[in-house]
């Protein structure tokens, strides 16, 4: 066989060539934004090339610190086309992590959005590595106290665009995420050319997320975050339609781009598709869905209920994806397989609750506490373990990677069960488990027992010190605008009550205004935990 690097700036490649005139679709303050895959490698080229003239050599880090757009898109082209690698920034991270991260990875240049300018401005004398900034704007006019900062449309116009790619080793870096993380700071995650490539191409095929050249796909999800999923990626592989979300989003702007742009393939946690739910029934307008073939939705466990929703009355599919930053991110998805078919619809739509089969092209073991292998059954639990050739072996310069990739594998943190056709079901991460009198108690089953009530708009389930049993589980309700102050306790607790041990009911019911979330729209659990941790079980 031949020796043929992979690397990602051939499907720019292809795509400029055999898609040229399908189309990048931006939302706007006034309008859409339109430009073509043959405009994507033209103005890719010339970034490719500005970067160059301002220093950037291969290997070096380039930040970016951006909503989801044009440009944002044409970094993730430009930078691994010439050696360097795409650090893509999380804006809505705390400041000391934003240094942090910044100065960890070494970035030399950052681009970002007008509107993000704010944030970094005040930070630029702790940033000790980037030596430019570039303004993502074609505003001539826009001022900053940001050292050495630069104009991006005026650097493209005066660049060449001129194609020069590096033929690489396909191991070299291409890309770098940091964690969420939880406790600690951010852990970073390198993505290399081949792992990228064989994702993309794991990503389109039928039996997951089937992504296709007659798509029109919408990411929801940053593309600061573990890749936007990959899908920038694997849309400019086979061709398909980008609609991108521009600036803060919210429930109704996802709605006109669904209805106005024909998606066929949308992208996103949880919390953004109950968030777009309650915008319809609030608002009583009513969106014309049909284009949509299927919705992706990941990041944490989709409720049944969601899923049951979303069929019922938008006739839309929503399928369970599983993934993490570790693992570029894609491990499972819910796509079912043929010797399920006679099952009943409810026994289906029960299936659709799990996260499905490990995609093609990755390994997964299930163990205990002592390291064994444990069945296969779909009742015994345990932590999973992943490896393959997008999967991460270690955190970037970071010590904490012997913790958590061991002879290997990836430890995953989350405690699962398999079933004899390999679908797995998350019962939680270990952290988030409620561990009352030496048992667990996963807070994923209760939340997605109460968040079916018709009056429950979210729901977490936390871990609360108890001196008898060490901990028990706490309810903390967020209820839908109609029942605010109407919804009771009794009715939360009756209404899952038959679904659960009585030693697994939670012991009291809070109700709030609204679940914190993480920066990438997960519910944050630490601050629930912090801030219920003196709460007395009624």
């Amino acid at each position: 066989m031949m020796e043929y690097p992979l690397l990602v700036h051939r499907f720019l490649e292809r795509s400029s060539v055999f898609s040229a005139h399908k189309e990048i679709v931006t939302r706007e303050e006034h309008g859409t934004h339109r430009q073509t895959y043959a405009d994507l490698m033209t103005r890719s080229t010339r970034l490719s090339n500005a970067l160059a003239e301002l220093g950037v050599d291969q290997g070096d880090r380039v930040g970016t610190f951006a909503w989801n757009h044009y440009r944002h898109l044409e970094a993730y082209f430009a930078v691994p086309t010439m050696g360097a690698v795409l650090h893509t920034i999380n804006i809505r991270l705390f400041v000391d992590d934003l240094v942090y991260i910044i100065n960890h990875a070494s970035d030399k240049v950052i681009l970002v959005d007008p509107d993000l300018v704010p944030i970094l401005e005040p930070l630029a004398s702790c940033l000790k590595s980037v030596e430019h900034y570039i303004v993502m704007t074609d505003d001539r006019n826009f001022t900053t106290t940001l050292p050495s900062a630069h104009n991006y449309e005026d650097l493209l116009s005066e660049a060449s665009d001129k194609y020069s790619p590096l033929y690489l080793d396909e191991n070299a870096p291409a890309g770098l995420c940091y964690t969420s993380a939880t406790t600690g700071r951010p852990k970073g995650v390198v993505y290399s050319h081949r792992g990228i490539v064989l994702h993309s191409m794991t990503e389109a095929q039928t039996d997951t997320m089937g992504i296709r050249e007659r798509d029109v796909v919408l990411p929801i999800v940053p593309m600061f975050h573990a890749n936007c999923w990959g899908v920038p990626f694997t849309s400019a592989l086979v061709g398909a339609t980008q609609v991108l979300t521009g600036v803060r989003p919210d429930p109704e702007s996802i709605c006109h781009l669904i209805e106005s742009e024909k998606v066929t393939l949308s992208l996103g946690v949880p919390t953004i598709w109950v968030g777009v739910l309650d915008h319809i029934t609030r608002s009583g307008r009513s969106y014309d869905f049909s284009s949509l073939r299927e919705i992706a939705s990941g990041g944490s466990a989709v409720p049944i209920s969601l899923i049951q929703t979303y069929k019922d009355q938008l006739d839309v599919n929503v399928v369970q994806a599983y993934g993490m930053t570790e693992s570029s991110p894609l491990i499972s998805y819910n796509r079912r397989i043929s010797q399920l078919d006679d099952l009943t619809e409810g026994e289906k739509l029960q299936l659709s609750g799990s996260q499905g089969p490990l995609v093609s092209g990755l390994e997964m073991r299930l163990i205990d506490d002592q390291g064994n292998d444990i069945a296969w059954d779909g009742e015994q639990r345990g932590e999973l373990l992943f490896r393959g050739p997008w999967v991460a072996d270690s955190y970037y310069d970071d010590v904490r990677s012997s913790e958590t990739f061991i002879d290997g594998w990836y430890h995953s943190g989350d405690i699962a069960s398999v079933d004899a056709n390999g679908y797995i079901q998350i019962g939680d991460r270990v952290k988030d488990m409620v561990k009352s009198g030496g048992e667990w108690i996963s807070s994923v089953d209760l939340e997605t027992a109460i968040i079916a009530h018709p009056a429950v708009l979210e729901a977490a389930v936390i871990a609360i010190p108890h001196e008898r049993w060490v901990e028990r589980p706490l309810a903390c309700v967020v209820p839908n605008s109609d029942f605010q102050g109407k919804l009771t306790k009794t009715e939360v607790l009756d209404f899952i009550r038959d679904q659960f041990a009585s030693w697994w009911m939670p012991d009291d019911v809070v109700f709030i205004d609204e679940i914190p979330k993480t920066s990438v729209g997960k519910f944050d659990k630490k601050i629930l935990r912090e801030r219920y941790q003196n709460h007395q079980s009624k």
